[in-house]
């Protein structure tokens, strides 16, 4: 047989052409870091670490004995200046290596989708409980879920503390809540984890985690598919709450005295709550406009080097010419 021989289409560009394209991509990611510098400090955060605050309960849950038992600190703080728009309340913790390989394959997807709540083949060390049940979810990245309740007062004056309303649903990724996570086909939650145990560390089954909203409960519960959604690096936070904006948080947090009342689970680590804004551009993390500034000025640095360059070789090819 004989190989057939087909045209191929070679990109000529001349070197005017190549240097017009650099400097518009260096031109281009130094505008997009400054947009984007400019934006993040737009946004309004209050970060709290509670680790100290809440000793007198880690030291309590530091006894195995006293795992049931509520322990509840409270911190206050002043908000200088109103928060306006969306506020979001994260959990944040510091030392956490969610990124370990074991601690990322100790899972069951077929458990998770609701397939099979009794599939627990990759969960070591957490597959069965001390009476033999499959453990429903099973692994180590579902029995260390962050389990601290938060819940943000608004000190109105001295004698009236007013609850922020907060939303517990939408703060999961849609893929997440809608095609990686799905419960068991069953009328009755309970009855379909029959024959499971709860994983060690959680208080409370996870049929049991929002009884009052049908679609917040089992393997669809929002705090649960957050925190399934494992970090990157050991110091992170995750979305908790959102602002329900009703009544005196119509337009925000306003300026004022709030106090955080947190119910402490024991970690190792540090722990902080934080309340933030949003821009168009997401948090504010300066990790993406310093890449674009950087990205820009190694661009630029190229395209005025290679014009240097060309420029030079232009005069020896003239003088030769000559």
């Amino acid at each position: 047989m004989k190989q057939q021989q087909l045209p191929a289409f070679r990109l000529q560009l001349s070197a005017n052409e190549i240097l017009s394209g650099f400097f518009a991509i260096g031109l281009f990611c130094l505008g997009m870091g400054i947009i984007l510098l400019l934006s993040a400090k737009s946004i309004r955060e209050v970060e709290i670490n509670y680790t100290e605050k809440c000793a007198t309960c880690a030291k309590l849950r530091e006894d195995a004995t006293n795992f049931d038992k509520e322990c509840n600190c409270s911190i206050s703080f002043y908000l200088p200046q109103k928060m306006e728009g969306n506020v979001y309340l994260y959990y944040k913790l510091y030392g956490f290596y969610q990124n370990l390989y074991r601690y990322i394959l100790s899972r069951s997807n077929i458990q998770l989708v609701g397939t099979d709540v009794k599939d627990v083949r990759n969960c070591a060390p957490f597959k069965t409980s001390d009476n033999g049940l499959p453990i429903a979810p099973c692994g180590a990245i579902a029995n260390s879920m962050f389990n601290d309740t938060i819940v943000l007062l608004y000190n109105f004056n001295s004698s009236t503390h007013i609850r922020v309303p907060m939303v517990r649903t939408e703060t999961a990724w849609w893929t997440d809540k809608y095609v990686k996570f799905q419960n068991p086909t069953f009328q009755n939650l309970s009855s379909a984890f029959a024959g499971t145990a709860k994983p060690p560390n959680w208080p409370k089954p996870v049929y049991e985690l929002d009884e009052k909203d049908p679609g917040n409960n089992g393997f669809v519960n929002d705090d649960f598919i957050v925190w399934m959604r494992t970090a990157a690096f050991p110091n992170f936070k995750k979305l908790y709450r959102r602002l329900h904006r009703i009544g005196n948080f119509t337009e925000g947090l306003p300026a004022g005295s709030y106090s955080f009342i947190i119910n402490y689970s024991r970690f190792q680590g540090q722990k902080a709550v934080v309340l933030s804004t949003l821009t168009w551009s997401g948090g504010s993390s300066l990790f993406l406009a310093l890449a674009y500034l950087v990205t820009g000025a190694v661009t630029l640095l190229a395209s005025f080097s290679m014009m240097a360059v060309h420029l030079k070789l232009k005069e020896r090819k003239t003088f030769f010419l000559q």
